[in-house]
């Protein structure tokens, strides 16, 4: 990185850190806008990002994908393109130096308000890419990202500015080298718009059962190309995605509820709570009763 970046991410690094009095995610007076703060190097947490793009300000985090592996810091950034069950792990981090982390959130609707006032061109007939990326970290964007935060100082700036400074920031994304994913996450007849629309009829049914046939018909695909390119975007199979979600949801219920984990796995779409025991300690470690007692540790 040049030296008048490093000297803008630590500009960065102290607006975040007066928004981030303790580790946590906070979010800000811009809706769509979230730091988050760790002060010690954590262990691997699961989750789902949303459509975002992702910031290290300051430290490292890597998140896996099923089983593909994604690591950035400043030198970079992430970005989600649609809904993905993830595990994520802030690397390092501590007390004095706390990871400090910049999330913005986004809609299909903001990338293509970019594209149709912008002149991008791109394939329509390009084959699926996986939808989750890290790129190098460019100038332009660093720049539209420290003036939309510094909105946060000028909170009476927000509502005419954040606006223009959100279309700016994904207009750089749209340019950098992997920009070709979010062009094809918008628009009608491509694969990955039509992946999309899948994801978000299981991210919202999750606890259901669908036919392949079904899921296949959603994406107007047959069953051999829709399997074929639903890994492609999100690196595991419709089955895997489901479960995750599934598993992901049912220790929040655990977590938060005090449930009974038979009846946990039955609200999440279980039949059978001994296959949900088995694939709850596959993905998390343990059987559910230990792991939300080491948790609550």
């Amino acid at each position: 990185m040049s030296t008048i970046m490093i000297q803008q991410q630590n500009e960065l690094a102290k607006i975040i850190k007066r928004y981030t009095v303790k580790d946590g995610v906070h979010s800000t007076a811009i809706p769509s806008l979230f730091f988050i703060r760790d002060s010690n190097a954590d262990v691997p947490r699961h989750g789902v990002y949303k459509p975002s793009l992702c910031l290290v300000v300051q430290g490292v985090k890597e998140v896996w994908l099923s089983q593909e592996h994604f690591r950035y810091s400043p030198a970079n950034y992430l970005v989600a393109s649609v809904h993905l069950p993830v595990t994520a792990q802030v690397t390092v981090a501590t007390p004095d130096v706390p990871y400090l982390g910049f999330r913005l959130e986004f809609t299909p609707s903001q990338i293509l308000e970019v594209l149709h006032q912008s002149e991008f061109r791109f394939n329509m007939t390009e084959d699926s890419k996986r939808a989750m990326f890290v790129s190098q970290m460019e100038m332009s964007l660093l720049d539209a990202v420290t003036r939309l935060v510094g909105l946060l100082d000028n909170p009476v700036d927000i509502p005419m500015l954040a606006p223009l400074f959100t279309k700016e920031i994904l207009y750089r994304v749209l340019q950098g080298e992997n920009g070709i994913i979010l062009k094809q996450m918008v628009m009608e007849g491509n694969s990955i718009h039509q992946i999309k629309d899948v994801i978000e009829q299981i991210i919202h049914n999750y606890d259901r059962s669908f036919r392949i046939e079904e899921l296949a018909e959603i994406a107007n695909m047959s069953v051999s190309s829709f399997h074929r390119h639903f890994k492609e975007v999100t690196a595991m199979s419709p089955i895997q995605f489901q479960k995750q979600l599934r598993l992901q949801e049912a220790r929040r219920l655990l977590l938060t509820e005090s449930a009974d984990a038979t009846d946990v796995a039955f609200r999440v779409g279980y039949e059978s709570p001994s296959q949900f025991s088995r694939e709850y300690s596959r993905m998390f470690g343990s059987p559910p009763r230990q792991d939300i007692k080491r948790l609550r540790v």
